[in-house]
């Protein structure tokens, strides 16, 4: 039976394709005697068989689409898999305790688990205790019928459905199958909101209800313009949404004749709109989409990506290739930001009664120092091979600020005492995401070369309201004047004091904010790649003297985001018509 639901519209486009649902299925047990212990040995050695033949094709899948380096954590299973001390410590137990083989199983797992995580002296064995949880995982799902959602397996046309999706879970989409995603919670800016951005996949987000709404199976279509998820539609239904994605690739091909054009107003005054990426990968979006700049590097997924700390030469790779592929374009790259939202599996950070107000971003990387200087040394290193700027993320003291630069000033005099070539070009800014450093942006401005607002963090923290927290989702408004209010003095003060100053939140690919960050004066606007021609294009329509006075009112007239919606729409539909 056709079944529509609502979300939240995260990224453009139309798919119509069978639901995928991610998600871990109930491996949950009871221990129970066995009668038949060869029968019992024969059902578990069929798991470890399934198990074997799924990874080596997980593993090929992933040498194809991740790389040789991604893949070998899949070699890693495979080991243990055909290791005769673990599966035949669990035929063991079997034998000698006629149990089943699924206590069996968890029995010996959780004591390789303890034995490989008592090793504190040894890191990469420790790091075996979780190769143990994932193998072990999957051998059990076998046993008890259950199958394991993976991207990696995918090789047919589907929407993806899952309760969320991790900024790893939707790095490792393949664009070739996966059509578009939809999901029970989050908002547009969330990390995979802003990740099927990156990878122009057409998604929603916060249907509050999709994982038990459909099955693995069912058609579904996705409307990521406007936030629509129909279940089993029905043949009329398909046609339209088929005429739709036409209009909206249609739309799209008007937008790509600007892809070598300048982003310039109407009355030729220059600006420029950059991409946020994530990794090197996205460098394909980032050109195809005439990014005139890179104006956020999240190099958090760089360690996300990775099973251990990337090394510097790692990194130094991973940034000069973006780089490099800028062609003489500006890169700003952010230092990582991790916390929050964001973790590691293998850096056992404690918990936090609030982790969003907790150590995060600079205040990890001040308190992990060498972890730090590794980032730098690589990011000083690729300065050489371009125009680099080194942005600090989540600064909300002076003291915080000039740690930082110290630190960088430190490692930049080593590289160069040793005769390693560092850029001579080089900037080094800050986000303004904390209320406070957009307060004080004034004193910030004279010790930095360029300011960068992170509007995702700077909302929520103004408004008090968790951006990944679908009850107070409400709270999130980019247009209210607070928030308004903030930005303009933050960009007011960049100017008075000879700075330049961006936006790589996701406001700044927002039809309704681009008019009044324009009216403000806002010098670059980083988004999704797929967002640049769309702005470019709004862009050229608008004249800076029509809307001179529109941030003046936006800040300082309205009383609601409802009413600056509203002194958007009703200026564009003037200007337009």
């Amino acid at each position: 039976m056709t079944k529509t639901l609502k979300g939240i519209a995260a990224s453009d486009g139309i798919a119509v394709a069978p639901a995928y649902l991610l998600v871990e299925p109930d491996l949950s047990f009871s221990k129970t005697n066995v009668g038949d212990v060869e029968g019992e040995l024969a059902r578990y050695h069929e798991a470890i068989k399934v198990s074997t033949a799924e990874v080596e094709k997980i593993r090929d899948s992933a040498k194809t689409s991740l790389g040789e380096e991604e893949a070998q954590v899949f070699e890693a299973h495979l080991m243990i898999l055909n290791d005769p001390e673990f599966t035949g410590a669990i035929e063991t137990e079997i034998k000698e305790q006629k149990i089943n083989s699924e206590a069996a199983l968890d029995e010996t797992a959780q004591k390789f688990i303890t034995i490989f995580e008592g090793m504190t002296d040894n890191e990469y064995m420790q790091q075996r205790a979780a190769d143990v949880r994932d193998v072990s995982k999957r051998i059990m799902a076998h046993l008890l019928g259950k199958e394991l959602p993976n991207p990696a397996t995918i090789d047919h046309e589907v929407v993806v459905v899952a309760h969320d999706l991790t900024p790893s879970d939707t790095a490792q989409l393949n664009k070739n199958f996966v059509k578009g995603f939809v999901t029970d919670i989050g908002g547009r800016t969330a990390h995979s909101a802003i990740m099927a951005r990156s990878l122009e996949l057409p998604a929603v987000v916060g249907t509050e209800s999709i994982t038990a709404d459909v099955e693995n199976g069912q058609n579904i279509a996705v409307d990521g313009l406007n936030g629509d998820v129909v279940i089993e539609p029905d043949a009329d239904q398909i046609a339209t949404y088929q005429q739709k994605s036409e209009a909206f690739l249609a739309q799209k091909a008007e937008w790509e004749k600007l892809k070598n054009e300048p982003s310039v107003t109407a009355d030729n005054k220059k600006f420029i709109i950059a991409a946020n990426i994530g990794t090197p990968n996205d460098m394909q979006g980032v050109n195809d989409n005439g990014a005139e700049a890179i104006g956020l590097y999240r190099t958090e997924f760089l360690y996300m990506d990775s099973k251990n700390f990337p090394t510097e030469e790692e990194q130094f790779e991973a940034y000069k290739e973006v780089i490099e592929g800028m062609n003489g374009k500006q890169v700003i790259i952010r230092t990582m930001d991790i916390g929050g939202d964001k973790h590691l599996d293998y850096w056992d950070l404690p918990e936090e009664m609030n982790p969003f107000l907790g150590v995060r971003a600079i205040r990890l990387s001040l308190q992990n120092e060498e972890i730090f200087r590794t980032q730098l040394r690589a990011l000083l290193r690729a300065s050489a091979y371009g125009k680099l700027g080194i942005m600090f993320p989540m600064i909300g003291t002076l003291g915080e600020l000039r740690k930082a630069k110290s630190i960088l000033a430190t490692e930049k005099d080593k590289l160069t005492a040793a005769g390693v070539k560092v850029g001579s070009d080089l900037q080094v800014g800050m986000m303004i995401e904390i209320p406070a450093a957009a307060v004080m942006a004034d004193q910030f401005a004279k010790e930095v070369d360029f300011f960068s607002i992170g509007t995702n963090d700077l909302i929520q923290y103004s408004m008090a309201a968790d951006r990944g927290n679908d009850n107070v989702s409400y709270l999130y408004q980019p247009a209210n004047p607070a928030v308004l209010r903030l930005i303009k003095h933050t960009i007011d003060a960049a100017h008075e004091n000879n700075i330049w100053c961006g936006m790589c939140g996701e406001a700044a690919g927002d039809n309704i904010m681009f008019p009044i960050l324009l009216s403000m004066g806002l010098d670059e606007y980083s988004m999704s790649a797929t967002s640049i021609l769309r702005i470019r294009s709004l862009m050229k329509k608008l004249n800076t003297e029509d809307i001179k006075d529109l941030a003046n009112q936006a800040c300082f007239v309205s009383e609601t985001a409802e009413d600056n919606e509203k002194l958007v729409n009703d200026l564009m539909s003037k200007l337009t018509n």
